[in-house]
């Protein structure tokens, strides 16, 4: 039996209520109080990040406890079989209080891995994972990357071979978010070396703690360790920690992939919103230099617009498709862009750290901004992309 939506109103109506009784309101946010990071990475130690890590968790329990959690999904996995329209509706209710802010693992765990599970998991791994990964019990995140390998990743190296027991995994990967404090990782690895790289490839689940696992920080500019280097030295694995079939791990990583261009198109803003203000507070600005104030704020617009139709397309149950990979390039280019007006706008009060609010905070974004050319997949991936699915020029050859 198909049931309605609730009412539209009403929905928000309760959204709003029931976050008023475990948030207080968010407070307009003045200039001068409070924290002042604008870090695209944070800086955590590791105890810092399992706290805050914590933090969240508690609060995505008890969404998902009272029935604001996986909105869209099916009833049996703790959601509510809403439309997406619905979800997005909490988001927009949710921005209005004070709730702890998601890191990267969260919307890796929740929106990216998730969903392949449901797509290729057996039937016993929704069972063991589907719950615990949208309510957060269990947290994922992606070892796909490899050094050798860039951003082409039909090209890893990490080898899978079949044992008398299952798998034995050996290789390594590296720019692993989160590494530090999920329980299992999604790896790419190679079982056929034979094959066309594009092929021979399958997926596993790789509990994180399991012998033979070593995680490394991966010291970054801006001093602090948000990514991790991974080894992988003999992790014998059951076949029941295959996901999808074997041979077609491609297929599988790209029902990830593709999850995660369409959440990453309103990276940056919060931070181009601030370099605005920054130059409001400033004043005496000539016209060049207004000139590339003005530069961001319509670049920023242009991002939310076509974030608009990215959204726009899912609602109405459609591929955005190309519209995600110019939302990714727009996002990079505008933290680009922000970085240049926080130079312009500071000078050497961006290198010397003088005590005075929003000044020296700004070299976290300054140095962590071009990671975004990489992560999430590469400017050189999105041009592929847009190249072959708008343009229609021919395909990379598949070797």
């Amino acid at each position: 039996m198909t049931t309605s939506p609730p009412d539209y109103d009403v929905f928000v109506a309760e959204a709003r209520t029931w976050l008023a009784s475990v948030a207080a309101p968010r407070a307009e946010r003045l200039w001068g109080e409070g924290p002042d990071s604008v870090a695209v990475f944070e800086n955590w130690t590791e105890a810092e990040e399992r706290a805050e890590t914590d933090r969240i968790r508690a609060y995505e329990r008890a969404k998902y406890d009272a029935g604001w959690g996986p909105l869209t999904w099916p009833e049996e996995q703790g959601g509510r079989g809403l439309p997406v329209s619905y979800a997005l509706a909490f988001r927009r209710v949710e921005d209005e209080f004070d709730v702890p802010k998601r890191t990267e693992m969260f919307p890796v765990t929740q929106q990216l891995v998730a969903p392949a599970l449901a797509q290729w998991g057996t039937e016993s791994q929704k069972v063991t994972y589907l719950r615990a990964m949208l309510r957060t019990d269990v947290i994922a995140c992606q070892l796909f990357s490899e050094t050798e390998a860039g951003s082409d990743l039909a090209a890893v190296r990490t080898r899978a071979v079949r044992t008398a027991g299952g798998w034995r995994l050996d290789g390594h990967k590296v720019w692993t978010s989160g590494a530090r404090v999920a329980e299992v990782g999604i790896a790419v690895c190679r079982t056929d070396p034979d094959s066309t790289k594009h092929r021979g490839l399958t997926v596993f689940i790789v509990p994180m703690d399991a012998p033979g696992v070593t995680i490394r920080p991966i010291r970054q500019m801006t001093g602090g360790t948000s990514f991790n280097e991974v080894y992988l030295d003999g992790v014998e694995l059951d076949d029941e920690q295959r996901l999808g079939p074997e041979g077609e791990g491609w297929k599988v990583a790209l029902t990830v992939l593709a999850s995660e261009r369409l959440d990453s198109g309103n990276l940056g803003l919060d931070n181009a919103d601030r370099v605005v203000e920054l130059a409001r507070r400033q004043g005496g600005l000539d016209d060049w230099q207004r000139d590339r104030v003005a530069d961001v704020v319509t670049r920023s617009y242009v991002q939310r617009l076509t974030g608009m139709r990215v959204a726009a397309a899912v609602v109405a149950g459609e591929d955005p498709g190309p519209e995600a990979s110019v939302g990714k390039l727009l996002a990079t280019d505008t933290m680009a862009r922000t970085s240049e007006v926080a130079r312009m706008l500071l000078g050497p009060d961006l290198s010397v750290d003088s005590g005075e609010w929003g000044t020296w905070a700004w070299t976290e974004h300054v140095l962590g901004a071009p990671g975004y050319r990489i992560a999430g997949g590469t400017d050189e991936i999105q041009h592929n992309i847009l190249a072959e699915r708008v343009l229609g020029l021919p395909r990379d050859p598949v070797r």
